[in-house]
């Protein structure tokens, strides 16, 4: 079973872009360079039968939104290709710096889901269950501390996951049953 992806010059591309962008950023609260979260997320992307476009959307969704903004989404267009550069803008919740209050944003962005394409639910949902998953893991070393890396803390991450959980568990896509899993025993297991 499988959908025979074949990852071309473009994947390159987007790594190159994606190294260049986020190299000297980590994950909150931790020495881990970001590009393993990116690389994660595009893991889960084709491991869950997405294409070489979702793939390189996964590689670069929070290109725009933590460097550069609009810039870096006609960058993305022109040097990888404009159906990723659409699925990163549909994957950030934010282009504007500084970014407008937290709850309201999360807010519009959960609404914008309920109605997104299918190649904008699963890089979104491939993000969602690496941080969700990340999280529970960082909480069993930390305990309640690790939602002190979050603007939300403890309950607004968890209304947030548990939210994206309930809109795609609405009307499931059949690529996104394996991460809706993932993603519903990762929000089960968050302190």
């Amino acid at each position: 079973m499988g959908n025979n992806v074949t990852l071309g010059d473009r994947f390159s591309r987007a790594f190159q872009l994606a190294l260049e962008l986020h190299r000297n950023q980590y994950r909150k609260g931790a020495n881990t360079p970001y590009m393993g979260h990116l690389m994660g997320c595009a893991a889960l992307v084709l491991e869950s039968q997405g294409d070489e476009t979702e793939a390189c959307a996964a590689l670069l969704h929070d290109a725009a939104e933590d460097q550069g903004g609009r810039g870096t989404i006609l960058r993305i267009a022109k040097e990888i290709g404009e159906d990723v550069a659409r699925i990163v803008e549909a994957c950030s919740d934010c282009l504007e710096q500084p970014k407008p209050a937290w709850r309201p944003r999360k807010e519009r962005y959960l609404e914008h889901l309920s109605t997104a394409d299918a190649s904008i639910r699963l890089v979104s949902l491939a993000d969602k269950v690496y941080n969700a998953e990340s999280i529970v893991d960082a909480a069993s070393k930390l305990g309640l501390q690790i939602y002190d890396r979050f603007t939300a803390r403890r309950d607004g991450t968890l209304w947030y996951y548990k939210s994206i959980l309930q809109i795609l568990q609405a009307h499931p896509l059949p690529r996104e049953e394996a991460l809706l899993k993932r993603l519903s025993r990762a929000c089960s297991l968050m302190p």
